[in-house]
């Protein structure tokens, strides 16, 4: 019994790491664990069973509705291991590290200004963030969802 119950959890992992999962309709994990800085420096980037059901959350709640509303998503970034984090320059609190937060690209300030709205009217939320650097004119909107404590706070930030 101990070794079969070790053979489904090393089975459950290895289907983790390769990303075949689906999270939800229209999500797989390698959407939200596929990283560059992970490929370049040679690290890990798997999510525990704890932070896939947190990105599973994230998808049903929030991405989902989007999706459904605005057309196909694309994450530009998802799950972040705490190294991962560390190299990107996230923040030492950064939800990405949990599981609980995607940033999703935009085509013009016009789509994420809507995009924001539909999240503020109709889906619970923790955070939502319209993020733009001037230089290059990239946009992106960065969400989180938490299970409880959801804190619905909106804002901008230019960089």
């Amino acid at each position: 019994m101990e070794n079969t119950k070790k053979v489904a959890a090393n089975a459950a992992t290895a289907f983790i790491a390769n990303g075949d999962l689906r999270l939800s309709d229209h999500f797989k994990l390698r959407e939200f664990t596929l990283s560059g800085a992970a490929i370049r420096y040679n690290l890990d980037n798997t999510p525990t069973t704890v932070e896939v059901e947190r990105l599973r959350a994230l998808c049903v709640n929030v991405l989902e509705p989007l999706r459904h509303r605005f057309g196909v998503l694309r994450i530009t970034s998802g799950y972040r291991s705490e190294r991962v984090n560390k190299i990107v320059g996230g923040a030492v609190r950064s939800q990405h590290r949990l599981g609980e937060a995607a940033d999703i690209h935009v085509s013009s300030l016009e789509v994420a200004q809507k995009m924001c709205h539909f999240v503020k009217e109709h889906l619970d939320f923790d955070q939502l963030i319209l993020e733009s650097v001037a230089k290059t004119g990239a946009r992106w909107i960065h969400v989180s969802y938490k299970a409880t404590g959801n804190r619905r706070e909106f804002f901008t930030l230019k960089r």
